[in-house]
């Protein structure tokens, strides 16, 4: 079962990202956009910034990452912008801005809503937003196994997770790690690629370190709800 403990710690990064955030950046960033490997004061109030905003789960490190550059790509994402990886000034004033909330399913105190079009996943608990992860969901593409042939989609609809496996382990169509199925084979599961595009056989990737903080967060029976957009 989840350790109450770590709901304490969620729930208080929740509260934060409640309240509007205004961003302080050196002036310089404005002009000076940062680039994956910078280094630097601008990047720790990006990561201060995406951490508050619940993109990002781990500690500011002044160095622009992967963890930074999926949290950055999940932020623009979640503000209508086209996932890029360089940080110029749009992103930097959206980020200074307050976020519109979609209305939450009603049975929704904590799960995981899914947004196709958008290719996001948002975890909830007890209606509020923990985290908000970057994703790559069915290719929508003919794929063939074992000479049986099907389209890659991700299953549109309201349903649970029915269970979990840690760490890594070996399918027919690949590789997963950290898996929480929720309609027959099809899993929320970590990669090592998760392209800025729909690119799996339906199942929802998300980023190594995303699947260990989302292996912790949801349990068996939270609700999953896909949507093409939410």
């Amino acid at each position: 079962m989840i350790n109450d403990a770590r709901w304490g710690a969620a729930l208080a990064l929740a509260l934060v990202c409640a309240t509007p955030l205004v961003l302080s950046t050196p002036a310089h960033a404005e002009t000076t956009p940062l680039r994956y490997r910078s280094r630097g004061a601008a990047v720790t109030d990006l990561q201060k910034a995406l951490r508050e905003r619940g993109f990002l789960w781990s500690k500011p490190t002044g160095v622009y990452d992967s963890r930074t550059r999926f949290a950055v790509w999940a932020f623009q994402k979640s503000r209508g912008m086209r996932p890029q990886t360089l940080v110029g000034p749009a992103t930097l004033r959206a980020l200074s801005r307050p976020s519109k909330r979609p209305p939450l399913p009603k049975s929704l105190r904590t799960g995981a809503v899914i947004d196709l079009r958008r290719q996001l996943l948002t975890v909830y608990r007890d209606h509020r937003k923990v985290m908000t992860v970057h994703v790559s969901t069915g290719a929508h593409s003919r794929y063939c196994h074992s000479g049986r042939c099907a389209i890659a989609i991700t299953p549109v609809g309201d349903f649970r997770i029915t269970k979990r496996t840690p760490g890594w382990t070996t399918g027919p169509l690949g590789s997963m790690y950290n898996s929480l199925y929720f309609v027959g084979g099809v899993a929320i599961h970590g990669s090592s690629q998760v392209p800025r595009r729909p690119a799996s056989h339906g199942c929802v990737r998300v980023p190594l370190r995303a699947a260990d903080r989302l292996f912790e967060l949801l349990d068996v029976g939270d609700p999953v709800h896909v949507r093409r957009s939410t």
